[in-house]
């Protein structure tokens, strides 16, 4: 059973940018995944979500990502505590 790999956005990059440079040469998608050692769903997968990234362009999506759940986290406890704080001012507790 195979492993399970994690790459980081500028392994993906520059695997994508290797693929782009093979399939150039006139090789075959299956050729290149198999070079690549992922697999062709994986292939696809990466070329919809970095595309045209280049590797700093895919460090700074996934900082912005991280970032956004941060955000995201402290509006959502945020808006929790002022759920609460209306309730006890109603006398609800």
């Amino acid at each position: 059973m195979a492993t399970r790999k994690r790459h980081s956005s500028e392994q993906v990059v520059r695997k994508l940018s290797m693929a782009d440079r093979m399939l150039g040469e006139g090789r075959d998608v299956a050729d290149v995944c198999r070079e690549l050692q992922v697999s062709e769903q994986t292939y696809y997968r990466w070329r919809n979500q970095f595309g045209g990234l280049k590797a700093d362009d895919a460090t700074r999506l996934k900082d912005l990502e991280r970032e956004n759940s941060t955000l995201t986290r402290l509006l959502a406890d945020a808006e929790l505590e002022k759920a609460a704080l209306k309730e006890i001012a109603r006398g609800n507790f």
